[in-house]
């Protein structure tokens, strides 16, 4: 096998088990936010982690559909 097809199921099998182990973490974030948003005294929860967090997903998801599609491309 060609190591352009490794690199391609290797980067989406490992940034899917990434977007997995963080998704509980940013549950957590975004219902303890929920939960303290009206609260003024306290820790102000930061929404920064989940924001990155969703950047992250929509780019994995943007280079997994061009290496899928350059594979494509090469072994047609």
């Amino acid at each position: 096998m060609n190591l352009l097809l490794w690199m391609t199921v290797g980067f989406i099998v490992a940034g899917f088990f990434v977007l997995i182990s963080f998704k509980k973490s940013m549950e957590e974030r975004v219902a303890l936010a929920i939960e303290n948003k009206d609260s003024t005294e306290g820790k102000q929860i930061s929404p920064k982690p989940v924001v990155w967090w969703i950047w992250g997903s929509v780019l994995w998801g943007i280079v997994s559909i061009f290496l899928i599609v350059w594979s494509f491309s090469v072994y047609t």
